[in-house]
């Protein structure tokens, strides 16, 4: 069977056949540049942009969910074509992740859009959690019946816990603090400090990736970013690019700052920002949002499952999205959940090398046990037989 594994991220699209070993990662938006008026970058387009300040953005998805069709069309248009995958639909089945508590109407609109227009073979929609824990799984010979699965994404971060291959409902936390509300943060305090960035949303993205890290003693470092001199070992220097020499932006080394910037170079002065947005994650009533931070979410959802099944949760956590490529993310949720968790469980953590990609690799998984995998599918044919009904019956995992 040729199953293509679609990924569907608010910020990226990860997307490939279930036989390759890696997927494709594209931007899940439209881009506007203000320098080229006449054109429109749909997804990785934006790399033939020179000149990528000022860039606006048109993003299918709100708040963690896809409202802006339109647009999702056009992505998807480009992604099937035979430019990018080279989609035979009637041959081709599709496994597509959605949103943990995706509403019915987004559900009968993409089962509607991938039989009825697309015409794809056959279709699974199912979350990205159940993808990766069905991977951690398998990748440890189906040993844990239980584990937890923290994805922490562009929009929200959740934290599912799941009993042999199952979702726990009751017990599934949702934060609404994600990869998007640290990039808004991040510009709002360099504009209120520095220098006005609010329009550069790509540029304040790639600064965040290189610069900012999660600390896991908080106070201590905003002591030392206190400091001056050759004490303060938090402070970093940034080169913002100008698109005519610098054509990415880059972290000066300590040797190269003598705080003044070199001919064309502007710079930012990264200090304790660099930790303080991402601390965010863990206490977003930093900034004003009123709930749990990530690690205390974990325990709080440990605690609504069985009892028996808190020492095999605690064992089997598993971190997946694109936060937790921050450095110190893992180390930081460690100790958090240690100090919170009673002290007769063992604490164990598993943070994949990719985990942006992690999830695309259980369905990838998934995909290659054709006997299993041909059940768990709603063919073409049982879509026109019984109607809608038949996908939010048999996908209601």
């Amino acid at each position: 069977m040729t199953t293509l594994v679609l990924d569907n991220g608010a910020h990226t699209v990860k997307v490939g056949y279930g036989n390759q070993a890696e997927p494709r990662v594209i931007p899940n938006c439209i881009t506007k540049a203000k320098n080229i008026r006449s054109r429109i970058f749909i997804g990785d387009q934006l790399n033939d942009c020179k000149d990528l300040s000022g860039i606006y953005y048109i993003l299918p998805f709100q708040k963690g969910y896809l409202v802006n069709w339109d647009v999702q069309r056009q992505v998807w248009d480009y992604m099937f074509s035979k430019d990018v995958m080279k989609v035979r639909f009637d041959e081709t089945n599709l496994l597509i992740t959605e949103p943990q508590f995706n509403f019915a109407a987004i559900q009968e609109g993409l089962d509607e859009l991938f039989f009825e227009e697309y015409g794809f073979k056959s279709l699974l929609r199912t979350t990205g959690s159940h993808l990766s824990q069905h991977k951690y799984t398998k990748d440890n010979n189906d040993s844990p019946l239980c584990c937890l699965v923290v994805d922490s994404g562009y929009s929200f971060s959740h934290i599912v816990p799941y009993y042999n291959g199952k979702r726990i409902m009751k017990a599934v936390k949702r934060i609404n603090v994600g990869g998007k509300v640290l990039t808004n943060h991040l510009k709002e305090v360099i504009s209120y400090r520095q220098l006005m960035v609010m329009d550069e949303t790509y540029v304040m993205n790639q600064l965040k990736e290189d610069v900012c890290y999660v600390s896991t003693q908080f106070w201590k470092d905003m002591d030392i970013a206190k400091k001056k001199g050759a004490e303060n070992t938090v402070v970093t220097d940034y080169v913002l690019p100008d698109y005519t020499h610098i054509k990415r932006g880059f972290v000066k080394t300590q040797e190269e700052t003598d705080g003044k910037p070199k001919g064309h170079e502007q710079i930012i002065r990264m200090c304790n920002e660099r930790f303080a947005v991402p601390e965010v994650l863990f206490h977003p009533s930093d900034i004003g949002i009123h709930e749990m931070g990530i690690s205390e979410a974990i325990v709080h959802c440990i605690s609504e499952t069985p009892e028996e099944m808190h020492p095999h949760l605690y064992g089997n956590i598993v971190l997946t999205g694109g936060n937790c490529l921050i450095p110190g993310f893992k180390e930081r949720v460690e100790n958090d959940v240690r100090s919170l968790a009673p002290d007769d469980y063992d604490i164990k953590i598993f943070c994949p090398e990719n985990p942006i990609t992690y999830t695309w690799s259980g369905g990838s998984k998934i995909s290659k046990d054709n006997s299993s995998f041909s059940k768990l599918m709603v063919t073409r044919q049982q879509y026109e037989e019984h109607g809608p009904n038949i996908c939010l019956e048999k996908f209601n995992l």
